[in-house]
């Protein structure tokens, strides 16, 4: 329904320490009440009532808990004045998530502890290419993935790999230690003067961001090559 003027139906038409939008983006939403969070997801009030007021009404009804909100209908939501089909099924489906999610099992990030652990997170993303790409894997302190990224695509003989993009990627992630990869498509494992000269760079760039650069793999098919297994990785100054 549509308020009467002088109303403040609408979060624009709130005074700013009044609107749950603003406030969950400037203090974050653990700062946001039940109520405030419920008037996010219904928008806007009625004639009779805010947004927020109306999110109040639907806590009490519900004995100010989510368990006995979460068990409403649309149909019963429905029936409270300013509550339409739209805004009824918005608080179903939220609620319906909020389930779904103490259900689900939180992702285990697999742990990189070896050569061959980051070669079998990369091994699908590259080793049939017929083009070089440059990859990173970004890892927190306990050595687990948080997430892996393409950094460059180039041509058969080779791919650019700026190290400030890799390491702006990496401080972006907040992560503790990068393995880097590429692979060759012509099957060769032999490390080229290049890769041997960006693998020193990033080594040093690494320390200086207290980075540590783990491993930078060359992968040609089902095989590959892992600096860090030859020596070539802690072994730099």
């Amino acid at each position: 329904m549509i308020g009467t003027p002088g109303e403040r139906t609408r979060f624009s038409e709130w005074p700013p320490d009044d609107r749950p939008r603003e406030k969950m983006i400037s203090k974050g939403v653990s700062s946001l009440s039940d109520a405030e969070l419920i008037a996010i997801l219904l928008g806007s009030g009625s004639s009779r009532n805010s947004a927020l007021d109306l999110a109040r009404i639907l806590l009490t009804k519900a004995s100010n808990n989510l368990h006995h909100l979460g068990r409403l209908s649309v149909t019963e939501l429905m029936k409270f004045h300013g509550i339409g089909s739209a805004k009824a099924v918005t608080i179903v489906a939220a609620m319906e998530l909020g389930r779904r999610r103490r259900e689900s099992q939180p992702m285990k990030r697999p742990e990189i502890s070896n050569s061959r652990d980051a070669f079998e997170l990369l091994h699908g993303e590259m080793a049939d290419l017929p083009y070089e790409e440059f990859w990173v894997l970004l890892l927190n302190r306990a050595n687990r993935l948080i997430s892996k990224k393409k950094i460059s695509t180039g041509g058969v003989s080779g791919t650019v790999a700026d190290p400030k993009l890799i390491y702006h990627s990496a401080l972006e992630s907040l992560a503790s230690g990068i393995i880097v990869a590429h692979n060759h498509p012509s099957g060769s494992l032999t490390a080229s003067k290049q890769d041997i000269e960006l693998t020193h760079k990033l080594i040093h760039a690494g320390k200086m961001l207290d980075i540590q650069m783990l491993d930078h793999l060359i992968i040609a098919g089902n095989k590959y090559f892992s600096f860090a297994d030859q020596g070539a990785i802690s072994g730099q100054e």
